[in-house]
């Protein structure tokens, strides 16, 4: 297992700019010695196992109070940032139909900027998504959302911030046409929930996206982000528990014994509970402020080194430590090619073709070589003479995958071939 792992990305160094959000070594020992204590517990019988009840309490309470929720904020932990998702939409179409039985298929309307799992759950519990493209800001467009509205609306759907380009989606304005429709909007902030508010604390300017913003009825957070805690936890938080009652399942005439379950898997586990727990325990308000000062150190400087190279540019007005840069001369994924060479990973996107970056407490080892690595290979890189990238932006899957005219076809055989 040793030697199958040395071919992974290298994380550690901080030659990985997505997917791994390491602290350091004493934090993820600490949270491994957690994870052993409640190896075996099973968050789906809170009688049973009263501590993980407790753990899961506190986390929802703490994350939402973070979030702007009031007394009556209520929510569920789960497994990561596409379940807290599914969740979001089960919950307000369900709601929804409550409220409307007559109703056709439900739509959700959903920014092109939105993360894919959205578009996942219209197609698990069957509705349709709208699609609404962002402006020249690279901002969601809250006028097109207002005119795409109907009667079969089930809900609205903003980021805190967008995946792609790290921009904060219009939610004031989202909150108000919510309102105007009496329909729900879903903040997601998976990236941003456990970051933007220590970044309000310290003073920077941010926009409003939380549950202080009247409108919003729910938020999806995760703790395996910024929370730094294990993978697989997150949050789904609702403005009260009267609309989280849509998200329960309920089996009362089970042969085994009436059933419940508050969220999409039945057997939680307990590790990834208390981790969470126990990661916001030991880093507490003011280490995490410190840990936001510090990336953002990380990501200033990035940003200063990248717009100092001729030809490369930031892709919109980013919001936090989340962006992308793109060249006006070269190829940019031929850039991105050269950079994985010399042993970084680098994610690329389309839409404008761009290099994708998260940026971590742990990037303080690795700023300046990128920057120096960046430097040398766009200084040596030919003028792309306006032709496209010879690539494509890739997100979970490997270029090997996406060869071929048809790129859904692709993507299915790749899926496959990980199965093999």
């Amino acid at each position: 297992m040793h030697a199958a792992k040395s071919g992974d990305a290298k994380w550690k160094s901080g030659h990985t700019w997505s997917l791994v959000y390491h602290l350091s070594e004493d934090h993820t020992e600490h949270l491994i010695d957690v994870y052993r204590l409640f190896f075996a517990e099973n968050a789906l019988s809170p009688t049973a196992f009263p501590s993980l009840k407790k753990f899961e309490s506190d986390v929802v309470r703490i994350m939402a109070r973070l979030v702007g929720g009031g007394e009556r904020a209520a929510g569920t932990m789960t497994s990561g940032g596409t379940e807290s998702i599914l969740l979001g939409v089960k919950t307000h179409r369900d709601w929804f139909r409550s409220r409307h039985p007559k109703a056709r298929r439900c739509k959700l309307i959903v920014p092109a900027t939105a993360h894919p799992a959205f578009f996942k759950a219209a197609a698990y519990f069957d509705m349709e998504p709208v699609t609404i493209q962002t402006g020249p800001d690279f901002r969601l467009d809250s006028a097109e959302v207002a005119k795409a509205i109907d009667k079969n609306t089930a809900m609205l759907v903003g980021s805190a911030p967008s995946y792609p380009y790290g921009i904060v989606d219009p939610i004031r304005e989202l909150g108000a046409i919510a309102q105007r429709h009496d329909i729900g909007l879903h903040v997601d902030a998976c990236l941003g929930g456990a970051f933007l508010p220590f970044m309000r604390k310290l003073g920077h300017p941010i926009p409003e996206f939380d549950f202080s913003v009247p409108g919003v009825s729910s938020m999806s957070v995760d703790l395996h982000k910024y929370g730094f805690s294990c993978k697989g936890t997150s949050v789904v938080l609702y403005r009260d528990s009267a609309l989280r009652r849509h998200q329960f399942f309920v089996k009362p005439d089970w042969l085994g014994g009436a059933y419940a379950s508050a969220a999409m898997l039945g057997t939680r586990s307990g590790g990834g509970i208390a981790s969470a727990w126990a990661a916001l325990m030991m880093l507490g308000e003011n280490g995490y402020m410190d840990l936001v000062r510090r990336t953002l150190s990380y990501r200033d400087r990035l940003w200063k080194g990248i717009r100092a190279i001729d030809g490369l540019e930031l892709v919109g007005e980013p919001d936090m430590s989340v962006f992308c840069f793109r060249s006006t001369k070269h190829d940019i994924f031929s850039i991105g090619a050269k950079l994985e060479k010399r042993g970084w990973r680098i994610d690329r996107q389309n839409n404008p073709p761009a290099i994708h970056m998260i940026v971590t407490p742990n990037h303080r080892l690795a700023v300046s070589a990128f920057l120096r690595d960046l430097k040398n290979i766009v200084a040596t890189e030919p003028l792309s003479k306006g032709k496209a990238p010879a690539a494509v932006g890739l997100y979970g899957v490997t270029s090997s995958q996406t060869s071929g005219a048809n790129p859904v076809e692709s993507l299915y055989r790749g899926l496959e071939s990980n199965y093999e």
